[in-house]
């Protein structure tokens, strides 16, 4: 019997065929995905007479910077998000230390054109008030500083769900609830109105969980996560939660999540409530014209 000269389907053939054919249809499927976006964003800057539309003011992500690498991957997964939310948004990262790019760098590619910066950043501090606007005032580029992403009810719903995902029961008996509570660890700032929009993020997801919500802080500011678990402990609450309120991995939420008597969320992510607050911040800045002055406390 002679063989067959038709071309035998490898994927099913050679062990493991399977894997590689569901593989390339994956990344198949990711080119068209990328491929329909861009084509999606040329369109939008064509209005229906032909002509084209000005393209939007860039959006520029503001990351502190982390040695830990898992905090970019985090934020490039983020800036993915946001870009899935808005195709036709010209959307940048720069950092304010640490990794690469830095804030200076990203501004001085972008020319003379249009920019609204939105800081990765969850209250007001030194960042917000001076090293942003400073970086934004140097640069050629015309350019608007957003609010910080905090306080806002879109922090709470990720804050909500990173607690779920890590064991937080969405329904509990009274004696239960009488015995937990929450540790909201921040970074912590020596700026007395981070402390106000951290204690305000606090209040709103104690609402929103029934329980009490104690803020604490990786440095600069008191309490610490430990003495605020011990304060909950003092008080009957021994099933004690931490929420990270970070925006990415990094040094300062896993020293707090090891602090955790209980269970330990991870931090906020690129949870999709997230791209939508970034987008929020943006749209908010462009309709209230706000200069590179220092932002005022952020509003829902």
């Amino acid at each position: 019997m002679t063989a067959s000269n038709t071309p035998r389907d490898e994927s099913t053939t050679r062990p493991g065929g399977q894997h590689l054919r569901s593989a390339h249809l994956d990344s198949t499927a990711q080119l068209m995905n990328r491929i329909t976006s861009q084509l999606g964003s040329q369109l939008s800057l064509v209005s229906r007479d032909g002509t084209r539309r000005s393209a939007p003011p860039a959006l520029v992500l503001v990351g502190h910077g982390s040695r830990d690498p898992r905090a970019l991957s985090t934020i490039r997964a983020l800036i993915e998000k946001v870009r899935e939310l808005r195709p036709s948004l010209p959307v940048h990262l720069g950092h304010i230390e640490l990794n690469e790019p830095l804030l200076p760098d990203t501004l001085a590619s972008l020319g003379t054109g249009d920019a609204v910066l939105v800081p990765l950043l969850l209250s007001r501090g030194y960042h917000v008030k001076q090293d942003i606007p400073e970086a934004a005032a140097a640069a050629q580029a015309r350019t608007r500083v957003a609010a910080p992403l905090g306080p806002h009810p879109l922090l709470i719903e990720t804050l909500y769900a990173r607690l779920v995902e890590a064991g937080w029961r969405t329904r509990m008996t009274e004696a239960a609830r009488r015995s937990s509570g929450i540790v909201l660890a921040a970074a912590g700032s020596r700026d007395p109105e981070a402390a106000v929009d951290t204690r305000r993020t606090a209040q709103l997801l104690a609402e929103r969980l029934g329980v009490p919500v104690v803020p604490a802080y990786a440095s600069a500011a008191a309490p610490t996560v430990p003495h605020a678990v011990r304060a909950l402990a003092a008080r009957g609450r021994h099933r004690v939660a931490i929420a990270s309120y970070f925006t990415a991995p990094g040094r300062f939420s896993t020293e707090c999540a090891e602090a955790a008597p209980w269970i330990a969320a991870a931090p906020l992510g690129a949870h999709p409530a997230m791209a939508r607050l970034v987008l929020h911040r943006y749209d908010q800045t462009l309709a209230t014209a706000t200069t590179t002055a220092a932002p005022q406390l952020a509003s829902a």
